[in-house]
């Protein structure tokens, strides 16, 4: 058992650990629902987008686990393809930077949760290392609503420099900020 991460309250023991993402993905995206706030019909969208994501050559997850077996945080990514979606839609804002080059031998965080039971206390620092460091890319790349916040600031203290700012996706109301790191992750 790992022990818990970070300065903040005391918190039950989490291990991080591999996690069969197609298998507990409804726990995964109520994880997600609560700690970003989604709708069920928002929820129903994803589950779609995460199987067809866990699909794509290298593709993999963590997540964390409380000693009763409850997941309280997850981690998914991938080797970034130029071809995928998300790239589609950055490529243009890391272009008009003279940054687009990120999107090449890139391992992308996909998506990175943590329940708010949980937050502040090195679990979501513990997912994003623990996933990079397996990354045969030597960068990694993400994407974050474009404002100040305790995320922003964990991926800044890793190593994460902003590569575009205010892009928008067609379906978020909110800009978002795309990230990129050389791995391994800069350590405290």
């Amino acid at each position: 058992m790992a022990p818990s991460f970070g300065a903040g309250p005391r918190t039950p023991e989490v291990t991080v650990g591999p996690l069969d993402l197609a298998a507990r993905v409804d726990e995964a995206l109520a994880v997600q629902a609560v700690a970003f706030g989604l709708s069920a019909e928002e929820v129903g969208v994803r589950r779609h987008i995460v199987l067809r994501h866990l699909a794509c050559p290298g593709a993999r997850a963590l997540g964390a686990t409380t000693p009763d077996g409850r997941l309280v945080g997850f981690v998914y990514g991938m080797p970034n393809d130029r071809a995928h979606w998300w790239s589609t839609v950055v490529e243009p804002y890391l272009r008009h930077n003279g940054t687009d080059a990120w999107l090449d031998d890139s391992f992308v965080i996909t998506e990175l949760h943590v329940h708010p039971t949980h937050q502040g206390r090195g679990v979501g620092r513990e997912l994003i290392t623990r996933i990079t460091d397996s990354a045969t890319e030597p960068r990694s790349i993400l994407s974050a609503i474009d404002t100040e916040s305790p995320a922003r600031a964990l991926y800044r203290a890793l190593g994460y420099l902003d590569l575009a700012g205010q892009v928008h996706f067609p379906s978020a109301a909110r800009p978002y900020a795309v990230m990129g790191a050389h791995l391994p992750l800069r350590r405290p």
